[in-house]
């Protein structure tokens, strides 16, 4: 018979898998559990769950790097622009 999982090691295993970015799989062998546990965890999570901390600064993060990316990719397109008017 499994051993019980207590709320805070799901707490950390679900933390794990969210702020640390490791995968599903990758957690169910680390923690001796099938997948689909965690994915079903994962569900009953997510409606209407906040968003963690840490996911959020990752998020923000990335979102800050696209805007710098697609900034870049503006002035560069301009600069082409005004090097084929002058040609």
């Amino acid at each position: 018979m499994s051993t019980p999982i207590t709320p805070d090691i799901k707490a950390q295993i679900l933390s794990v898998i969210k702020d640390d970015g490791k995968s599903i799989e990758e957690a169910a062998q680390t923690y001796n559990l099938h997948h689909d546990t965690i994915r079903r965890w994962l569900r009953g999570t997510a409606d209407n769950a906040p968003t963690s901390s840490g996911e959020l600064q990752r998020l923000r993060r990335e979102n800050q790097t696209l805007k710098e990316i697609i900034g870049n990719l503006i002035l560069e397109r301009e600069a082409a622009k005004k090097n084929l008017t002058r040609s």
